[in-house]
């Protein structure tokens, strides 16, 4: 860590960066000539290159004025996602590159032809820089008849493995670790294996793993009931054996109908659902423990709750999510992409750790609006690879603008991170956000025009009148025609909440349209907060620990390397209070306050609680992690995951540590100490050591606990 001079003044904005922050920075966001040179001579050099690149998109007369307003709030606390600081202002250096961290796979069709074709769209995609993510459920399940190959088909998880190798050998080839998230459909035959996958040691650990859980699963396992597994019969299937099956589609032992991402050669109804033939019928409860068992004790498969997603979705007329980006907290459509950014929290906190702390909400909203200007100027720099992800988002303008430095915040405002107060602080710290960012799209469509898809018109049909029965109330029949701003703002669900307390805003949306359909997700922000933000909490969360260590990957190295790292809450608190401070001290001099929070110390229900009032005012979704103690008690692990239902949650991930499995990138001390590996040698001897020892090994010195999982995962020298 480095050296500090003591403060007079109590100012949180000039705490000196930890080693560990910019060392991630240099690594992963200063921009270097090709022969290694940096470019970027200082992180404000960094700033200032991101504030051209993005005010550069504004007509010549507007480039200076802007430039120092984005460069203004970048350095007050709005941070671009990591391929925007990365790439934005780059081109010369990375023309290859995207500004886009966030994008789903066009719909993977049940075809030879269809899955190799995406497999080379999505290695183009991570080639770009972006995380990707599919789903799955689409395939039919393992033993299924392909009449045109004459065999059987080995099922969905086979075709992922394939994806899986892809994302490895392009993120080695690249240098930078591919990101994809997989999900799988929670009444497909196959759903059982997707969610055994990563038992097997190795397989699909280029993937985070969600189900896409419904509302009806969810009932089903309320009320004791059965389960069915089913996949769409086809169109050739039914008109082989029409007179047979057609009688059949309403036996619910045999066919059951359902939402379904594609509807060509399938049998559809009026309403839009699918005819699925039913496979298998189990308990609901027995799958739902099979479910909570693997998130215990794997921390997988994730939950979005898909229906509830597609419920609140602004753009509820015309797309179907079934996946979403690496991290979750942006459900997309068919090629659908989001940019991301996140303003720091901590940077408002007036008078830290005092009577008198307060946050600055003026100049909180003011960060918000010129961010929202500088974000949407991202997507005419989107640097995508394919046509089709250009094509969708300069229809909709998606951005996720979220915040980070949530946990170190409260902390410095003299809250406990999982009270009362420190959620109604999140409640309205979302809010201010949400309608800061909307005034600022008014504003922007009235000076630039709207997302084109504001000003398109679509027939009004049955299926949306199911969906939104106000529609009907209001007049609106099937085949009229409706303008995208009205369906938008009118009719979204998220809208109408933000209508409930700015009424006049929502009004005037629908009647000019909106600069962008989404405004906000919060991400997970790992890499952004420990660099530029100086280790504040990542986003929503609390802090990890107040001194932990972080598993790096070195370019030469086999395993990965431990690395000290400080909380910005710890560093702020020695810099301006007490400089003996230290998180478990036994001496009333060196102890730290009783509201410094980390995730150890939050209960679930907090967790849930925190998220919930955020999710009520964010459009997109959230990445957030229930972490619970390893010795957590099964039977109340899984009430988190209905009681994140009840909440209103569009989707809910848990953590709990377990040896046996996890080696993560973030790793408490006492974790490590407490853990014992045993390894094999050549002569069969076994050696115990503590996960926190070091071990030489190859001529190079690892901690244990990384050599022992880079062995027994299959990366060791593969970085």
């Amino acid at each position: 860590m480095n050296s500090v001079v003591k403060l007079e003044h109590k100012d949180v904005n000039a705490i000196p960066f930890q080693e560990a922050s910019l060392d991630i920075w240099d690594q992963k966001y200063r921009l270097s000539a090709k022969d290694g040179a940096p470019i970027d001579g200082t992180m404000d050099d960094t700033y200032k290159r991101v504030a051209r690149a993005l005010a550069d998109v504004e007509r010549v007369e507007l480039r200076e004025p802007w430039y120092e307003r984005f460069l203004w709030a970048l350095r007050h606390g709005a941070i671009p996602a990591g391929r925007v600081i990365s790439n934005a202002g780059a081109l010369e250096h990375k023309p290859a590159t995207s500004t886009i961290n966030c994008t789903v796979s066009g719909t993977i069709r049940d075809s030879m032809n269809d899955i190799l074709g995406k497999v080379h769209e999505a290695g183009l995609t991570l080639k770009a820089g972006c995380g990707i993510g599919y789903e799955f459920s689409t395939l039919r399940p393992r033993g299924a008849y392909v009449s045109g190959a004459g065999a059987y088909t080995s099922g969905p998880l086979s075709f992922m493995d394939i994806y899986d190798k892809m994302c490895f050998t392009v993120s080695s080839a690249g240098g930078r670790r591919g990101a994809q998230m997989g999900t799988f459909d929670v009444g497909h035959p196959d759903a059982m294996d997707f969610i055994r996958a990563k038992r097997e040691h190795g397989r699909l650990r280029q993937f985070n793993l969600s189900l896409l859980v419904t509302d009806e699963f969810m009932q089903a396992v309320r009320e004791e009931r059965d389960w069915r597994l089913a996949f769409p019969i086809t169109l050739a299937e039914f008109s082989a054996a029409e007179a047979e099956l057609r009688a059949q589609l309403e036996d619910p032992e045999k066919f059951v109908w359902r939402e379904w991402p594609v509807h060509e050669g399938y049998v559809v109804n009026a309403a839009g659902l699918v005819a699925c033939r039913v496979y298998k019928k189990l308990p609901a409860r027995r799958m739902w423990d099979v479910i909570m068992s693997s998130t215990y004790d794997f921390a997988e498969p994730g939950f979005i709750l898909i229906d509830r997603v597609n419920e609140m979705n602004n753009n509820w007329w015309c797309e179907n999510i079934r996946a979403t980006n690496p991290c979750g907290e942006q459900p997309l459509p068919p090629y659908g992409s989001c940019l991301l950014g996140s303003v720091n929290l901590t940077r408002f906190v007036r008078d830290p750790f005092t009577a008198q702390a307060r946050f600055d909400w003026d100049e909180y909203r003011e960060v918000v609006r010129v961010f929202t200007r500088a974000l949407d100027n991202v997507v005419e720099i989107n640097g995508l690879p394919l046509e089709p992800q250009r094509q969708e988002i300069l229809r909709k303008r998606r951005h996720g603008m979220g915040f980070l430095g949530l946990g170190s915040a409260i902390s410095l405002l003299g809250m406990k991170y999982g009270s009362g107060e420190s959620v109604q602080f999140t409640e309205d710290v979302s809010r201010a956000m949400a309608l800061a960012g909307w005034e600022a799209g008014l504003e922007l469509a009235r000076e630039k025009g709207p997302a084109p898809i504001m000003n398109e018109e679509f027939t009004v049909t049955q299926e949306m009148l199911c969906k939104r029965p106000e529609m009907e109330r209001d007049g609106w029949k099937p085949g009229a025609k409706i303008p995208g701003r009205l369906l938008h703002a009118r009719y979204s669900r998220y809208m109408q909440r933000v209508a409930g307390v700015a009424p006049q805003l929502v009004e005037q949306l629908a009647q000019v349209g909106a600069r962008f359909t989404h405004h906000t997700s919060i991400a997970p922000t790992g890499t952004i907060s420990l660099s530029l933000a100086n280790n504040a909490s990542n986003g929503i969360e609390p802090s990890f620990a107040h001194h932990y260590y972080r598993n790096v990957i070195r370019s030469g190295r086999k395993s990965k390397e431990k690395i000290d790292v400080f909380s910005f809450e710890l560093l702020a608190y020695r810099e301006l209070v007490n400089q003996r401070a230290m998180p478990g001290a036994t001496s009333a001099a060196e102890a730290l306050p009783e509201n410094f929070t980390t995730t150890s110390d939050v209960t679930p229900r907090q967790h849930v609680d925190i998220q919930a009032a955020s999710q009520k005012w964010i459009d997109s979704s959230i990445s957030k992690t229930a972490n619970v103690p390893t010795d957590f008690p099964y039977e109340q692990f899984k009430g988190i995951y209905l009681y994140a239902h009840e909440q209103g949650l569009k989707g809910c991930t848990t953590f709990r540590f377990n040896p046996e499995v996890h080696q993560g990138v973030l790793v408490k001390g006492e974790d490590l100490h407490n853990t014992f590996y045993v390894f094999t040698l050549e002569d069969g001897t076994e050696v115990e050591v503590r996960g926190d020892e070091q071990v030489e090994y190859d001529g190079e010195m690892h901690s244990a606990a990384n050599l022992f999982d880079a062995l027994k995962e299959g990366y060791y020298g593969k970085f």
